[in-house]
């Protein structure tokens, strides 16, 4: 089924603002509104731009959305004269939240966002009303997640700067909106700034860590996800306390990319159900 992100809307459609945190200036976008706060964490190949579709149909839908470029990435800029580099991302996320005065949110982490958001629910639970993990392996440590990402690599194009776009979105939306590829392609490609060094997880991902989240949890699946398929996802989800699961069946890595529509609905519904903490 075709989906609509041909033409999302442009980032000044939402306020945008530089926020200080310590050793980082972030670019953070933030719908605004009385509505629950519902952060996004965007994916190792892109920036706050591949959010748009989710910026219209959950601020639509009552919620503050707030994005941010994850630090080195976007427009977010490292400041060493206010604090040690590069930091974690989960620390980055909470020097945000303090900024804003945010007490609770949901959170929602992609691809290498959901490493982040793993790691920041097991930090901080007390901030969390609900978390979603969408298209990611997680980024554990243990022998068996190890050997599962070497079975799933592709020989000879598996982590070729080249290629990765491939990988990245599924054959489906490829086929049918080549544009949108194309600009999937020109995101990915500008949205690290060079040499910018990659944050390391505050704690490493362990099976032991996330066993300890006992936030509501949507686990969001694509069918055709060549790097986080829903058999690897399922292995180190299960561990977690409150799992939910869900799946688009042709949608690659990008999940919320390709299949915005589908994508959304599936996050506000389980975001709708009641809040509880059993």
């Amino acid at each position: 089924m075709t989906q609509s992100n041909t033409s999302p809307l442009p980032a000044s459609t939402f306020p945008a603002k530089e926020v200080a945190v310590e050793g980082a200036r972030l670019w953070v976008m933030d719908s605004g509104g009385e509505g629950t706060p519902l952060i996004l964490l965007h994916a190792n190949t892109s920036t706050v731009a591949s959010w748009h579709e989710q910026f219209v149909a959950f601020h639509g839908a009552g919620y503050r959305v707030i994005a941010f470029d994850r630090r080195g990435w976007g427009k977010s800029m490292a400041d060493p004269a206010t604090g040690p580099q590069p930091g974690s991302i989960a620390e980055d996320l909470e020097g945000l939240v303090n900024a804003l005065g945010l007490e609770k949110f949901h959170l929602l982490g992609i691809a290498g966002g959901g490493f982040a958001a793993l790691d920041y629910a097991a930090w901080k639970p007390s901030r969390l009303l609900k978390l979603v993990i969408a298209g990611s392996n997680g980024k554990f440590t243990e022998p068996e997640m190890q050997d599962f990402y070497a079975r799933i690599a592709v020989p000879g194009l598996t982590g070729r700067l080249e290629v990765r776009p491939y990988l990245e979105v599924g054959v489906a939306y490829r086929s049918e909106n080549p544009e949108g590829f194309q600009r999937f392609i020109a995101m990915e490609h500008s949205s690290r700034q060079e040499g910018a060094p990659e944050q390391a997880l505050r704690t490493p991902n362990t099976f032991a860590k996330i066993s300890t989240i006992a936030t509501q949890t949507l686990v969001l699946m694509g069918g055709s996800d060549l790097l986080a398929p829903p058999a690897l996802m399922k292995t180190w989800a299960r561990h977690l306390q409150r799992a939910q699961f869900a799946l688009i069946g042709d949608a690659g890595h990008s999940i919320n990319w390709e299949r915005p529509d589908e994508f959304n609905q599936i996050v506000l519904e389980f975001l709708s159900q009641p809040v509880s903490t059993n």
